[in-house]
C-alpha cells in the first residue's frame, strides 16, 4: 500500500468539512460522548458512497450532471437546514450528568445525513480508489474494500479526535451564555458556507 494513498486519505479527512464541523458542535454542545457517537455517524454516511462505487452508480454521479446535481443540492438543502436549527436555537448549554442529553438516534442519524448528501465523498471513491487497485485483477474487489475500510477508519479515528478535543473546552464555555451565542453563531455561518462551496460550481 503506497505512501500517497495515505498521505491523501489523511489530508482529505483531517481538512474541515461537513462531519468535522459536525463533530466538533456535537464535542463542544454535548461532551465526548455525543463527539464519538457523532464521529461513528459520519463514518457510517461514507458506506453508501463505498456501494455507489463498487457498484457503478459513482460513474452515473459522475457523467450524469442531473443525478450529480440532485444529489448535491440535497445536501446544500440539508446544509442550510443546520445552519437554521442552529442560529435558532435557545437552549443551554448543561454538565449536569442528570441533565436529559439529545437522543443518540437523533445524533446519529443527523451524521449519516451529512455525510450521506455529500456528493464529494462518491466523486472521492470512484476518482481515487481505482488509482490504487489494478483493474481486472482478481483482488480488485478485495483491494478496494481494503482501502476503503481504511479510508473509514481513519476518518473516525481523526473526527473522533476532533470531537474529544472540542469537549475538553465544554467546561469552559458552557456556562457563558454570550460564548455560546457566538459558539452556535459561528456553527450556522460555517454551515452556509459550506453550503455555498458545495452549491457554486469548481473551476477545473
Amino acid at each position: 500500500m503506497s505512501i500517497e494513498f495515505w498521505i491523501t486519505t489523511l489530508v482529505v479527512v483531517a481538512t474541515p468539512g461537513t462531519g468535522a464541523l459536525y463533530t466538533i458542535a456535537a464535542g463542544l454542545a454535548r461532551g465526548a460522548r455525543a463527539s464519538i457517537l457523532a464521529a461513528l455517524a459520519c463514518t457510517i454516511g461514507i458506506i453508501p458512497h463505498l456501494i455507489a462505487a463498487i457498484t457503478g452508480l459513482a460513474a452515473l454521479l459522475h457523467t450524469s450532471a442531473v443525478a450529480f446535481n440532485v444529489v448535491k443540492y440535497l445536501g446544500v438543502a440539508y446544509l442550510i437546514y443546520l445552519a437554521v436549527l442552529t442560529w435558532r436555537d435557545r437552549s443551554s448549554l448543561v454538565a449536569d450528568a442528570d441533565a436529559t442529553p439529545r437522543s443518540p438516534w437523533r445524533v446519529i442519524g443527523t451524521g449519516v445525513l451529512i455525510n450521506l448528501l455529500n456528493p464529494k465523498l462518491t466523486i472521492f471513491f470512484f476518482a481515487f480508489l481505482p488509482q490504487f487497485v489494478h483493474p481486472g485483477q482478481p483482488d480488485t474487489l478485495p483491494m478496494m474494500l481494503l482501502l476503503s475500510g481504511i479510508f473509514m477508519a481513519v476518518t473516525f479515528a481523526v473526527f473522533a479526535l476532533y470531537g474529544l478535543f472540542a469537549s475538553g473546552f465544554r467546561a469552559q464555555v458552557i456556562r457563558r451564555p454570550r460564548v455560546v451565542t457566538w459558539m452556535r453563531r459561528s456553527f450556522a455561518a460555517a454551515y452556509v458556507l459550506l453550503a455555498a462551496r458545495l452549491a457554486i460550481p469548481e473551476k477545473i
